[in-house]
């Protein structure tokens, strides 16, 4: 009987899911996933958790609370960073010891450090040491993550073009159609913030959904290519050194000062550190552009009718302003 190895759907589960199930899936092992996110993980992580810690942190845990009896292991990698002179988001970097600390009764969690500030030499040690759990053979852990990168790169390739993660996670064939068929002449707008938010459908309300039902193109910052971001955020007075605060703020300079919107939405978890410094800088640079822009803070107490109304009367007020401004007299 294969090995079940539990990946719960929270946090960095957006970014390297993909690349997680095929890596172990080349070992043989069976990957389990969480469910998604609803009020009893919420409720579950929210009682396991320190009070202190933000809304995606608090899911995260009753995710790994929905995994924990089905399961033989439990993947919380530490990541310290992923990219050289840029670190993670503080919250990642004691996050298996939390998880420990926080919940009883918990199978053996795989917590292999990812650090790649210096350089990229200590990946493929985190590659073999994630890999031992399940064999010793070197060269079956190395093709492993060869295949496994390969699919990754094609699941980052769908979405640079356009395709939501989950989406591309599901069936490659439909996203693609899904990508064909996009209607230029509509709408654009950003769904900006961190991953863990904007794709999580409960915990953003199901925001991309609601604005693709009204006819909308939603761009989000991991459809912007790599380059681009980086020139953009190059444009700073200093170096960012948050990966996640690179690609937000260099993906919505991009779509911004190439006029490829008509308006962002923030969507972030209240007590975030990070988006108190993000927020700001892409909403200055959206104010001086005059690109329409709002923010949707949740937590656990967020009600979906007041976020639907605030959705709805952004868009009303861009549709407004691209069938009038044009009329609007110079004087005002």
């Amino acid at each position: 009987m294969a090995c079940k190895l539990g990946i719960p759907q929270g946090l960095l589960f957006y970014d390297y899911y993909p690349l997680w199930k095929e890596f172990f899936k080349e070992l043989g092992v069976e990957v389990v996933l969480s469910s998604k996110t609803n009020k009893e993980i919420l409720d579950k992580g929210v009682s396991a958790c320190v009070d202190e810690a933000c809304l995606p942190v608090k899911v995260f845990h009753g995710h790994v609370e929905d995994l924990k009896d089905k399961v033989d292991y439990i993947f919380i990698p530490k990541f310290i960073s992923i990219r050289k002179r840029e670190f993670i988001c503080p919250k990642f970097l004691g996050l298996p010891e939390m998880i420990k600390n926080s919940i009883k009764d918990l199978p053996p969690i795989i917590d292999t450090e990812i650090n790649l500030r210096k350089s990229n030499y200590k990946l493929m040690k985190a590659i073999f040491e994630t890999g031992r759990h399940f064999t010793y053979n070197f060269f079956k852990i190395n093709s492993a993550y060869k295949k496994a990168f390969k699919y990754y790169t094609d699941y980052k390739r769908l979405i640079t073009k356009g395709v939501i993660p989950m989406e591309a996670i599901r069936v490659y064939s439909k996203c693609i159609n899904n990508v064909e068929n996009r209607n230029d002449n509509s709408l654009r707008i950003m769904v900006s913030g961190h991953p863990y938010n904007i794709y999580d459908e409960y915990l953003s309300m199901r925001l991309i959904k609601k604005l693709k039902k009204d006819n909308i193109n939603v761009i989000t910052p991991e459809m912007i290519k790599e380059d681009k971001i980086n020139y953009y955020a190059s444009k700073l007075p200093k170096r960012m050194f948050w990966s996640f605060g690179r690609k937000i703020v260099g993906s919505a300079f991009s779509v911004m000062e190439e006029q490829k919107v008509d308006g962002i939405i923030y969507v972030s978890s209240f007590g975030c550190g990070l988006d108190s410094i993000l927020i700001d800088l892409v909403q200055r640079k959206a104010k001086a552009l005059k690109v329409p822009f709002t923010l949707l803070t949740v937590d656990e107490h967020t009600g979906e009718a007041g976020i639907n109304t605030r959705i709805e009367a952004f868009t009303d007020m861009i549709k407004w302003r691209v069938k009038n401004e044009n009329n609007i007299p110079t004087h005002g």
